[in-house]
């Protein structure tokens, strides 16, 4: 009941927080891109909403609501750090990518750990949280030492809980190449979205079909295919190389070229790749 308490009061809370309009949100933007931060604060107030809205979607996937409101609440103020009005799209469009990585990272996370000893867990979990705050404070990944400076902790045993993290970290399966994907949960679930949700996805589409024409003709035509764009419906690597007239392993390597050069595509921008490819 407190912990129902709680959420209620913040959803409550929240909800006092004014959207901004386009022209507000660029006004803002620039602000906050030179360091205003009273503008960087407005612009974190505006979106805690859409922070709200995307963790509900993560329920029950091992983490409170509470839980997945900060792990995407760090998210957002990632967001607001790195964007950029001038580059042509909303800012719930960019903020929805890196709320949902923070989300996904953490959930990954907790699912991976939760087979160690309770107090090891808890320690972990302090641990990463520290270094995922510490990265987007100083703009790299901390070190053992920083991390330990920050907790007030000893080196060697940061150091220790780090290894234990990448021994666990290397059992996961990373994105790559070879895998295959689902895009965005817009894409394949949008007879669950609201209005809102729809306005936000269809700028995504547009992005994500502006940069699927910074392709070749054939790794557009491919990825289009395979993941249901461009007036395609989804299809396997089998369907797609029969409509094309490639093997199946064809396909898939120009899948694997496709994706690569959206990565970096991406990247340029301050995006990941995996905010729209998941597992």
């Amino acid at each position: 009941q407190r912990v129902l308490d709680a959420t209620q009061l913040y959803l409550g809370e929240i909800g006092y927080s004014p959207l901004l309009t386009a022209e507000e949100e660029v006004y803002f933007a620039r602000r906050a891109l030179r360091g205003d931060v009273a503008s960087r604060r407005r612009m974190i107030e505006s979106n805690l909403r859409l922070v709200v809205k995307i963790a509900r979607r993560y329920g029950n996937r091992g983490l409170a609501l509470l839980d997945l409101i900060e792990e995407g609440n760090l998210g957002l103020i990632r967001a607001v750090e790195k964007f950029d009005p001038e580059r042509g799209f909303r800012f719930s469009t960019y903020a929805t990518w890196w709320i949902r990585q923070t989300i996904e990272r953490a959930i990954m996370n907790q699912t991976r750990t939760i087979r160690l000893p309770i107090h090891i867990v808890k320690e972990l979990n302090v641990y990463l949280r520290t270094a995922r705050e510490l990265s987007h404070k100083l703009d790299h990944e901390p070190s053992a030492e920083e991390i330990a400076e920050q907790l007030d902790k000893p080196v060697d045993d940061v150091s220790r809980m780090l290894r234990l993290n990448e021994r666990i970290t290397s059992v996961d399966t990373p994105l790559g190449g070879d895998s295959e994907k689902a895009l965005l949960d817009i894409l394949a679930d949008e007879k669950e979205n609201g209005p809102e949700d729809t306005t936000q996805d269809d700028d995504m589409k547009q992005s994500i079909v502006k940069w699927l024409f910074e392709l070749n003709a054939k790794q557009r035509e491919v990825l289009a295919r395979r993941f249901g764009l461009l007036g395609y419906e989804a299809a396997t690597l089998e369907d797609v190389g029969r409509e094309i007239g490639l093997t199946r392993e064809r396909v898939r390597q120009i899948q694997v070229e496709g994706l690569r050069r959206l990565r970096e595509i991406l990247q340029t921008q301050g995006l990941n790749i995996e905010a729209l490819f998941r597992e």
